[in-house]
């Protein structure tokens, strides 16, 4: 098979249009062509009077292959290499079912693969099933009511089943492909194995997340929603089980493996962890706001004249700047005709993030729009400085919003001019509990809205009129990722003081060790093979 690249055809193009392109490059009969899979489809919106699709297609047909390798650019055509995820042998011993701490995306893959070696994993998981959850989420957006335990950020699928779906990377971990063919085979467009900006959307990650709960279950592992854990047994520095409650029972749970898939927001639980004396560090994060623009408009200028065409559809943009003097600055989940949504999970507390379904219909597009903290910003040395960094900024929002959960948001030309909104202006902002006109300089440290201000006329000048003045900004965008990290070695486990402990895994977000929908999965991939090594820290 050969796998043919930079094919570059017209945004009204068609199938034979490019295996025409193909027959062309291979100096061969189209006829010749058996079949045409895509590897990867990006969009070159670069010129606004030239925007096209660029393929990397692979080709199965009745040519000389090793003739046609020879005489063509190798960066044109290529051999065609088929990744296939290399099953680990499994050399655990013990006979005790693992535990899973979390059914976000690191969670669910790894106890999927726990499953299918017949490991038979108890999962626990805080939150609610999907479908409760989602009845949760939308109560709460209707009518402010929020409940801790089943929201936006705690519950079936975790924090990404509330956001676009979105499968962006920025990790080279091989691992990656499988995950998108996990997901496709639970129900994912097939788009999102080839498309330059996959995403699932919430609408349709719902249904994947069930399906995927369902094979786990007809595998022997069961899964138990509303159970959160409250405490390690732990003897002679080996994990002995786990303490978790459910339904107002105390449960002990006799286990030698737990992967603690704990996800960013579960602070209860990571001060748990601190008090049982595992190590964890600070680590950097970002805060800021969401800026929202109406959809039309950024179609427009990332598309031209194509703006609006059906094979395009809404358009993206990904941007980042480092102001003089100051840090970087960056777009982060931009949503598409998408929704800025409350994502709260803890009373008296504020955050936003942004969501889209797969259509990315709606009338506004969002992003984040972030600025790097690091250590040295954080209130003090302590390993959880950054987590109550993240507090004291999302309590402020929560009482300048009016605490009631509406949203604090100010215009783009009041924020640059350092006055308080009093009133909007023409684009609507989407925020389901509401926003009220607010000044965010009195929620987010100077450093972060002296950066943002700097980086809003930067990025202007790289997609023209994104400062315009009515766009509004939402605020606090402050869960983008974890501020800790749970330290762990090269066998994935973890420590207290100078001490291993053998048979505890922090894994994906919660844990520090991902950013993201894919790169949480392969870190419960990663985990997944260190168990079934069977490895301790100890020698």
């Amino acid at each position: 098979m050969l796998r043919i690249s930079n094919i570059k055809m017209p945004v009204d193009h068609t199938e034979d249009d490019v295996k025409n392109s193909v027959a062309k490059v291979l100096k061969a009969d189209k006829n010749a062509i058996n079949d045409i899979k895509i590897f990867k489809r990006s969009i070159d919106s670069r010129r606004k009077d030239d925007i096209h699709f660029v393929y990397t297609v692979d080709v199965t047909a009745d040519v000389n292959e090793a003739k046609i390798l020879k005489a063509s650019d190798p960066k044109k055509v290529s051999e065609s290499v088929i990744y296939k995820y290399p099953k680990p042998e499994n050399k655990r011993t013990s006979k005790l079912r693992p535990v899973v701490v979390g059914f976000g995306p690191a969670g669910m893959f790894c106890a999927l693969m726990l499953a299918r070696e017949g490991l038979c994993p108890l999962v626990i998981e805080r939150g609610a099933d999907v479908d409760q959850r989602t009845r949760d989420v939308h109560n709460f957006w209707d009518t402010r009511k929020l409940n801790t335990e089943s929201n936006v950020q705690f519950g079936e699928g975790g924090a990404g089943t509330f956001s676009d779906g979105k499968l962006t990377t920025g990790i080279k971990d091989a691992r990656q492909t499988k995950i998108f063919e996990e997901f496709i085979r639970f129900g994912a467009p097939e788009q999102i194995m080839y498309s330059n900006y996959p995403h699932i959307g919430t609408d349709k990650l719902v249904h994947v997340v069930k399906n995927l709960r369902e094979e786990i279950l007809s595998l022997g592992g069961e899964i138990h929603f509303g159970a959160k854990l409250t405490d390690l047994i732990i003897y002679n520095n080996f994990i002995q089980g786990i303490t978790y409650t459910e339904n107002g029972r105390s449960i002990d749970f006799e286990t030698d493996t737990v992967v603690l898939a704990i996800g960013h927001s579960a602070r209860d639980t990571v001060e748990m962890l601190y008090d049982k004396g595992i190590n964890m560090i600070q680590k950097p994060f970002s805060v800021g706001t969401r800026i929202e623009h109406p959809r039309e408009f950024i179609d427009e200028a990332q598309y031209g004249k194509f703006a609006g065409h059906p094979a395009l559809g809404a358009a993206n943009y990904k941007m980042a700047c480092h102001p003089e003097h100051g840090r970087g600055t960056y777009t982060f989940c931009m949503c598409p005709g998408g929704t800025v949504v409350a994502a709260s999970s803890e009373e008296g507390m504020l955050v936003v993030n942004g969501m889209s379904e797969y259509a990315r219909d709606k009338e506004n597009s969002n992003s984040a729009l972030l600025v790097g903290i690091n250590p040295e910003d954080f209130p003090s040395e302590h390993p959880l400085a950054g987590m109550h960094l993240q507090r004291q900024i999302e309590s402020k929002a929560f009482e300048l919003g009016g605490k009631d959960y509406t949203a604090p948001c100010q215009l783009v030309k009041d924020f640059l001019n350092n006055e308080k909104s009093t009133k909007l202006g023409a684009i609507k902002p989407s925020c389901p509990t509401g926003t009220t006109p607010s000044d965010i300089r009195e929620i987010l440290p100077q450093k972060v809205t002296d950066n943002l201000a700097d980086a809003l006329l930067k990025m202007n000048n790289m997609l023209k009129g994104f400062a315009m003045p009515e766009a509004v900004l939402t605020a606090p965008e402050s869960r983008s990722s974890s501020p800790v990290r749970i330290i762990r070695d090269d066998f994935y486990q973890c420590s207290r003081g100078d001490t291993p402990l053998g048979g505890l895994y922090p894994c994906g977000e919660g844990a520090g060790y991902a950013g993201g929908i894919v790169s949480a999965a392969v870190d419960g991939i990663r985990c997944f093979e260190a168990i079934l090594s069977n490895e301790t820290p100890f020698v």
